[in-house]
């Protein structure tokens, strides 16, 4: 034999060192070169001689062992890189595939992999969180293992049936694999294929972790399978030595030759020898474990089965229980608050049960009262992230300890509470005097509207929870008037601002139904007493006076005095008092310093305009209407700027971190405002003011837009390859801009109100048929004014009775709207009284006159440029232009400034 393939003892490596053999030059083999000789050393090391299938499958199982390592850290970028080296490795192995078929442990990784990809596809906030490259690994690897998964679909679902038998088959057949195909050195060892032989590494390494009668056990096996290794070299050895002439190719003689019925007896035993030392070491270990337990440190218990805690006792047995000791109790109970492993919930059980043990014992109400605060706290404290809501029972027991606080305050005037109140000079006991106590109402209250709002916030505004949790809003609001009440007696002027204020925040934006009945007429018999007491309450226009005139003249911040402002001018244009809420927004001046203000006033600043601007639409005030919303909609972010939910942005206009600020900045859903309805108003009103305009002004070089958004919807409008019936609002306003542009009221009309267009706006207003009547008249005189721009060139004289007929307004009115439009010289044309008709003048240009006007004056200002140029470098300054500050000629005649034609023409005239 070879000395190459030597692996026995040292005697059998020396005494095969001290003969020169010589290796047969095999028949058809190109092996005419020497053997490498080798040192002592390197014969020693074992060699082991694997065949391609191993090897293949080795490399495929490495692979697939750093997916996974990858998969537990979420590192798709190496999963993918993984995964395109894997389809490399396996094609390579595609010929040893096609003989053996498909290894079960490929099968088991491409589903798993499709699994955890669909997994982190589905998690929408995971997927937020992940950075740029894993994200977009994520989208090629998904689309990729989708297409590669098709060739073995068959497979996949077999596996996915029945993931345990496939495992236990595959377990099965790398032991078989490893059986027929590893060397002699490998016959006494148990069958392993490629993940296997990765097990046996790993269990190498953490043999040196386990405990030492283990170990020792481990050494004696394995000195017996060394002996066993030795004899079988040995044996192979002589064999060989018998053999050398028998084989033709040094391939052949290392091929595996068919073991004996005897051989796979001896195989057999030896397993079931190993088999029974593992069962053997494994129940010494469980008997160390029950000697351990015998000391009392630990304690065996069945899984599933709960350890029954007994409840911590409060005091010790015989204990006096006095002020003292349960100011010490409460005392030690808060230190553990905000400490890492406090069970917060057994922190408010033990603050309960120490309220119960002070009534018990009569201590009195003032360490109630001291008591109930720290609950409240720990009430609030319960969540200790900013972001997450008060749980529903956590919430119920809140509101439920406040009201009994203010029930225990209320009964008890003696006792005076407020921040200010230190610890040593609190009185808890003495009767004699009043009874002081350290806390803060108001902050508690504060705190409470501040969880209300956040409960709505996270909240599905769309489902019944959202009115379950809406409807407890009038606990709020009760608790909240109990507390003003309590503190117009006994707080400051400061703490009476602040809860004032808490009242008109939950007042402002709610429309009072029944003062508007009351002011529309009076009030019919009302058929319960619940009707009768809430007509005879105070209108909230009275409420929101009183409040508001209170904080203007005591108030001593300014953030205050202005969220008050800007409230109550947002309850004046709900409530349609358009010129008291015009007149108080600009009696404050807020619009010129409110970009310095905190982004929650300034979000009650931004749905203070857009309430002003509908009620003056509502008013008819069209421009009025335009100019307040022109600001929030020209923006584009009307949704963000009103508080109302967040555009997606990419990262690096926003993070993570002020993403959640912003989100806890949310109005609630019922404090909304429609932004379909607003898109609308304003679209209307741009509408009323564009179209005009544009009539007006149709050559003029220099026209201005009155509204970007509207000339935006104009263009979209235009680009539609195909014109059909309007859809959506925005394509009702184009459809009816286009009508009112050929002076077509009633096609104008019949776009803008109509039962679709009433469903998605005009009825949600309060008085939704003094709308439509005031939008029609709107659009019957604009559009009146609109064709007199456009047709007033083909008219030499114009009847207004026809005029009144066409557009059904009465005579008074046309005679108005055009004696307007000549006095502010936008139809040069006179009125002819006795005959009540329009008589045209012949100024306006025509199309080709208007083209050579603009073409004169962009020449002139070309050449004023270009001589304005040949001064400054000539040193000459005026020159032509001295004595002519008009134009570009002398002041003979001609086109002397801008307009001048007409001018020219209107003197002539007159």
């Amino acid at each position: 034999m070879s000395r190459f393939f030597t692996t026995g003892s040292d005697s059998e490596s020396e005494s095969s060192l001290s003969g020169d053999e010589q290796v047969a030059k095999p028949v058809g083999g190109n092996y005419g070169k020497q053997p490498l000789i080798l040192s002592e050393d390197e014969e020693d090391t074992k060699r082991v001689v694997r065949s391609a299938k191993d090897k293949r499958f080795e490399e495929l199982t490495n692979l697939i062992k750093t997916i996974r390592n990858a998969m537990k850290i979420r590192d798709v970028t190496k999963c993918l890189e993984e995964f395109e080296l894997l389809g490399k490795a396996y094609g390579k192995a595609k010929s040893i595939v096609d003989k053996e078929g498909v290894p079960r442990f490929y099968i088991r990784i491409l589903a798993d992999l499709e699994d955890y990809l669909n997994e982190l596809w589905e998690d929408k906030e995971g997927k937020k969180k992940m950075n740029k490259n894993n994200a977009k690994a994520l989208s090629t690897l998904r689309q990729k293992i989708r297409k590669y998964n098709r060739d073995y679909e068959s497979q996949i679902t077999a596996y996915r049936q029945n993931p345990e038998q496939s495992a236990d088959e595959d377990e099965e057949k790398k032991s078989d694999d490893s059986e027929g195909s590893s060397s002699m050195d490998e016959d006494d060892e148990d069958g392993m294929g490629a993940a296997a032989f990765l097990k046996k590494k790993e269990g190498d390494g953490r043999a040196k972790f386990l405990k030492k009668m283990e170990e020792e056990d481990e050494e004696e096996e394995d000195s017996d399978d060394d002996e066993d290794w030795g004899s079988s070299d040995s044996e192979s050895d002589s064999e060989s030595d018998e053999d050398e002439g028998k084989y033709t190719s040094l391939a052949s003689r290392f091929l595996k030759k068919p073991g004996t019925e005897e051989e796979k007896r001896v195989l057999e035993k030896k397993r079931e020898e190993k088999a029974k030392k593992k069962q053997d070491r494994k129940s010494k270990k469980y008997e160390g474990d029950e000697d351990d337990n015998e000391s009392g440190e630990w304690e065996k218990v069945k899984g599933g089965v709960p350890l029954v805690k007994e409840k911590p006792k409060m005091f010790a047995k015989g204990t006096e229980i006095n002020h003292a000791v349960v100011v010490k109790k409460l005392n030690e109970i808060l230190q553990a608050r905000g400490k890492k492993g406090t069970d917060r919930a057994a922190q408010i059980e033990l603050l309960q049960l120490l309220v119960a043990i002070s009534a018990e014992n009569n201590l009195g109400v003032a360490i109630d009262v001291k008591i109930k605060f720290n609950i409240i706290a720990s009430l609030y404290d319960y969540n200790p992230n900013l972001a997450t809501y008060m749980k529903p029972e956590m919430w119920q027991k809140c509101l439920d300890c406040i009201n009994e606080l203010m029930d225990i305050l209320f009964a008890n005037p003696n006792i005076f509470i407020g921040e200010n109140i230190a610890e040593d000079s609190e009185n808890l006991s003495n009767n004699e005097q009043p009874f002081r106590v350290r806390g803060c109402i108001l902050t508690l209250v504060e705190r409470m509207d501040e969880e209300f709002t956040k409960i709505m916030q996270n909240t599905d505004p769309h489902s019944q929870e959202y009115v379950d949790h809406l409807k407890d809003e009038a606990r709020v609001c009760k608790i909240i008037e109990r507390v003003q009440t309590y503190l117009q007696e006994n707080g400051t002027t400061e703490e009476i601002c602040r809860i004032y204020l808490r009242c008109i925040l939950h007042t402002y934006y709610k429309f009072d139904y029944k003062a508007h009945q009351r002011q529309q007429g009076p009030a019919g018999d009302s058929k319960s007493e619940q009707d009768q007491a809430e007509n005879e309450a105070e209108d909230s226009a009275v409420l929101m006076e009183r409040l508001c005139k209170f904080i203007y003249a005591k108030d001593r911040t300014d953030r205050i005095r202005t969220c008050a402002i800007l409230c109550h001018i947002y309850h004046h244009a709900l409530h349609d008092r358009w010129y008291q809420a015009r007149d108080l927004m600009l009696m404050s001046h807020l619009q010129d310093n409110i970009q310095h203000a905190d982004p929650p006033v300034q979000i009650l600043y931004n749905r203070t305009m857009v309430q002003l601007g509908i009620c003056a639409f509502r008013q008819g005030m069209i421009k009025d209407a335009h100019n307040a919303l022109l600001d929030i909609q020209s923006s584009g972010r009307a949704k963000e700027l009103l508080g109302q939910g967040l555009l997606m942005r990419s990262m690096q206009e926003r993070n993570q971190e002020q993403e959640k600020i912003e989100k806890r900045r949310q109005v609630p859903f019922h404090m909304h405002i429609n932004l379909e309805l607003l898109e609308c108003v304003y679209l209307v009103s741009a509408m009323l003011l564009e179209i005009p305009y544009m009539a007006a002004h149709e050559f003029d070089a220099r026209r201005r837009m009155i509204s970007k958004q509207f000339h935006h919807q104009l263009r979209v409008g235009e680009r539609q390859p195909l014109l059909g019936p309007p859809e959506s609002m925005r394509e009702h306003v184009v459809a009816a801009s286009k009508a009112m542009k050929m002076g077509d009221w009633k096609t104008c009309h019949r776009f803008i109100v109509n039962e679709k267009m009433n469903g998605k706006v005009w009825d949600l207003f309060p008085e939704a048929d003094k709308v439509r009547s005031m939008l029609v008249r709107k659009i019957q005189e604009e559009s009146l004014r609109t064709y007199l721009f456009t047709y007033s060139s083909v008219y030499d004289s114009i009847s207004m009775e026809i005029l009144s007929d066409m557009f059904e307004l009465d005579l008074p009115t046309v005679h108005s709207i055009i004696s307007k439009m000549i006095i502010n010289e936008e139809l040069m044309a006179s009125l002819d009284q006795p005959t009540q008709t329009v008589v045209m003048h012949r100024t306006e240009p025509t199309a080709q006159q208007n083209l050579a006007l603009q073409l004169a004056e962009k020449l002139g200002t070309l050449v004023e440029n270009n001589e304005r140029v040949f001064d400054q470098k000539q040193g000459i300054y005026g020159g032509y232009f001295r004595d002519q500050k008009d134009g570009y000629r002398k002041n003979e005649g001609g086109y002397m400034r801008r307009g001048g034609y007409r001018q020219q023409e209107r003197q002539s005239n007159y």
